[in-house]
């Protein structure tokens, strides 16, 4: 449930523990909402939010939507952006505040019209709380420092019309495939047909051994696919470079059916070592290999697609590359250098996520791509800027850019899935030893990655945008689609304060919130997610992007002038630019106070944070004071997948704090905590999260206790407080109080002992509403005929 951290108390100094009395509470277990009776303290004084948000409901939706984001909320396929927070969080919330007196599960799932009010998202990223409030009819003001940030959100709030968006795409296409189609062709080795069309090349780097110089295979071993797609098991033999298959995994050698010599399972790398298979020297890679400038590669296998004989075949096609297929990797050389399109010749700069990009020896992003992959991409990025209609040409240059994540030879090819990973699939620049290189214009009905299936992404984006949909289950368990007419996602492009009378406008920035020179006190709401301290370097990652888009938007766009997103205004923790605690902080609190002043008298202003380290919750608590911003509960929020390809297995949370903090309230109690409040609040939280069937982890109830004394620290802190102080100051002071309190309250034991009693709990009933209970009378009776009940 919300945490509203205790009732008005005496004052005591700083640090001081207390046996927490509670407070009368009116409960409602029945419907996942627990009430704090009127009186009860600044918790019942402070605003709907508080009282109304369904946590039980909004962890159902909200990991539900994380499984699989792009079906629950297709809008966010008009671009990638990191760690985006589910949409129904920031449904529930706007919902919870502005929507009325009603349970939250009551009307959740009912269309809204909620214009008249204007909210702030200072940290736009990805433009979930924007385009969620853009839906329901609010005006909307986003800035984000990251101009990649400001494109995104723009495609997501623009206008469209998608039949001349599809109809641009096919021509794009068929100008594409006639120009380069036959580069992904090959001969299948079933029928004998030249028409063949490649899926996937797979590549090997390549390494010189540094005593004998005999160049050779860095391969990390020879298997190629896993039987769980596909019959058996494929392998790639080292003496004859055949692929060979075995339906069953080998305990020992395996024997190639081609040159029936033996291999093991072995390949030549392991942990940035190597093996000379010539002399048997040992060294080290990336170190020796970087010195001669980018990996070299070997195409080495390839998965095709025959429509001729897949209805008869069983499993996926692959083959050992023969002379024609490197014959085409040879034209395509020929035909970049003959034909120079327009490709990025950006330096890759030295970062926190790119330094491995230096050590391999990628100097500069087209290094990051093979020539075909150069080729193809350059003609696309011509073809596109040919488009007449501006707004059709921006779509496809947004959807081009997203291409690039599948389109690059940092790609790796999944044995088990059978298809290529996105490069940022970690949150980073992973350099693998095998690559994959993807079919360029992609399949028709096969496969993904390729620009067509971008664009048949980015047309169901604006599809949904039209019409938003809730997703409901019926008594059995099975999804249904829930529209929501009268709702969508569109806005009027402003660049200025949206007044009164407008309905869904929306004035976006490329830049920091004090480009804006907000008026005071207009704001209804500030809804965000903040960087974290030491998060990942979005606009490093980004620069990968942008280096390409910035080709085909530069002469019409300013905010794509600059050579890189890079700024020194972006709010990270990065030792590598020597930016630390007290830069962050510092930042922070400009922000939070800048965007404080704007809001009305006691209106919220609510943010994720998502931390295991109480370090990084002192920058947080220092912005909080400086605003003026006092916190009125903490929300516990499922904000990732645990199966994530990035933290599956290192015990990080999957839930968020949300901070919801107001200022301008009459009433500012001294409150303390001790460690029977958080041993309870905690419990509450896993018990509320439980009956979402969401497992609840360490790091989970770490990450919302660490909130919960933050939380803590500003109620004790504020009376005091004296924003002019200097930065190491202030921090030291919260730094101080909040390892106090965590002392005191014993955060550790506390945490385990929580954890200890999650585990107890089961699996529990679905506490969504039915489908049957959603939707409208009318359209449950089409669905009946339809389905023949």
């Amino acid at each position: 449930m919300p945490h509203h951290i205790g009732q008005k108390r005496t004052h005591k100094a700083e640090g001081e523990s207390y046996k927490r009395k509670q407070a009368p509470r009116s409960l409602n277990r029945g419907k996942g909402n627990r009430v704090v009776q009127e009186g009860q303290g600044l918790y019942a004084k402070s605003g709907a939010l508080e009282r109304r948000f369904d946590v039980t409901l909004v962890a159902e939706l909200a990991q539900k939507e994380k499984q699989i984001q792009q079906n629950y909320r297709p809008v966010i396929g008009v671009h990638k952006w990191f760690a985006r927070r589910p949409g129904a969080l920031f449904r529930g919330l706007l919902l919870a505040e502005f929507a009325g007196e009603a349970k939250l599960r009551d009307h959740y799932f009912k269309a809204h019209n909620l214009a008249g009010r204007t909210i702030l998202d200072p940290f736009m990223g990805g433009g979930t709380p924007l385009f969620e409030a853009n839906r329901i009819g609010m005006n909307v003001i986003g800035c984000d420092v990251n101009p990649m940030a400001y494109w995104i959100v723009r495609q997501e709030l623009g206008s469209l019309n998608r039949i001349a968006f599809r109809n641009a795409a096919e021509a794009v296409i068929r100008d594409l495939e006639t120009a380069i189609g036959s580069l992904y062709r090959t001969k299948c080795t079933v029928c004998g047909s030249r028409d063949a069309i490649v899926k996937y090349f797979l590549w090997v780097k390549r390494q010189r051994c540094a005593k004998c110089k005999i160049q050779f295979d860095l391969s990390p071993g020879p298997l190629v696919a896993e039987n769980e797609r596909h019959p058996a098991y494929v392998f790639h033999c080292p003496h004859c470079n055949h692929l060979t298959e075995e339906l069953r995994r080998p305990t020992g050698d395996i024997v190639c059916r081609h040159c029936r010599k033996g291999f093991t399972l072995q390949g030549t790398a392991r942990q940035n070592h190597y093996t000379c298979p010539s002399c048997g020297h040992t060294g080290q890679y990336p170190h020796e290999l970087a010195k001669e400038g980018p990996p070299h590669h070997r195409l080495f296998a390839i998965e095709y697609h025959c429509p001729h004989c897949k209805p008869r075949h069983t499993g996926r096609f692959f083959k050992t590359p023969e002379p024609a297929d490197l014959a085409r990797v040879t034209k395509a050389a020929k035909r970049l250098k003959a034909e120079e399109p327009i490709i990025p010749n950006d330096p890759v700069s030295k970062g926190a996520e790119t330094k491995r990009l230096l050590r391999w020896g990628y100097h500069r992003f087209r290094d990051l791509f093979s020539e075909r992959q150069l080729l193809g991409l350059g003609l696309i990025a011509e073809r596109i800027r040919k488009v007449e209609d501006q707004t059709v040409r921006e779509a496809l240059a947004t959807v081009f850019s997203d291409t690039l994540r599948y389109q690059n030879m940092l790609c790796r090819y999944d044995t088990m899935a059978l298809k290529c990973q996105d490069i940022f699939s970690f949150h980073g620049f992973p350099v693998g030893l095998i690559q994959c290189e993807n079919n360029l214009l992609g399949i028709s009905g096969i496969g993904g990655g390729g620009f067509r299936h971008f664009v048949e992404k980015y047309d169901r984006a604006k599809a949904y945008c039209e019409e938003p949909f809730e997703t409901g289950f019926s008594a059995s368990g099975r999804k249904h689609i829930i529209p929501i007419p009268g709702e969508r996602i569109l806005a009027t492009l402003v660049d200025c304060f949206p007044s009164l009378s407008q309905e869904r406008a929306a004035w976006l920035k490329a830049g920091s919130v004090e480009d804006f020179q907000l008026p005071d006190g207009h704001l209804d709401g500030v809804f965000t997610d903040p960087p974290y301290y030491d998060n990942v370097q979005y606009s490093e990652l980004m620069d990968f992007c942008y280096a390409w888009l910035r080709l085909i938007l530069r002469a019409d766009v300013p905010e794509f002038q600059a050579p890189n997103t890079r700024t020194d205004r972006e709010l990270t923790g990065n030792k590598t630019l020597g930016r630390g605690l007290e830069f962050f902080t510092q930042g922070l609190s400009r922000v939070f106070s800048l965007a404080a002043h704007a809001l009305k008298p006691g209106a919220p202003f609510v943010f994720t944070y998502h931390h295991n380290d109480i370090e990084a919750y002192a920058p947080v608590c220092v912005a909080l004071l400086d605003a003026g911003l006092l916190c009125t509960a903490v929300l516990p929020a499922p904000a990732e997948m645990g199966a994530s390809l990035h933290i599956n297995g290192t015990g990080s949370s999957t839930v968020d704090s949300v901070i919801v903090s107001r200022r301008g309230l009459s009433e500012v109690p001294n409150i303390l905590m001790s460690r029977g409040a958080l041993e309870h609040a905690l419990s509450e939280d896993g018990a509320d999260l439980a009956k979402a069937n969401l497992r609840v982890r360490r790091g989970d109830l770490t990450c919302l206790a660490l909130g919960l004394v933050m939380a803590s620290a500003n109620r004790q802190l504020m009376p005091t407080w004296d924003a002019a102080h200097p930065v190491p100051e202030k921090l030291a002071r919260v730094g101080t109080l909040l390892t106090s309190i965590a002392g005191k309250v014993g955060l550790e034991t506390v945490i385990e002992r929580v954890y200890a009693e999650t585990l107890k709990l089961g699996r529990r009933e679905s506490q969504l509403p039915l489908f049957t209970d959603i939707l409208p009378p009318r359209y449950e009776d089409v669905r009946r005929r339809r389905d023949g009940r």
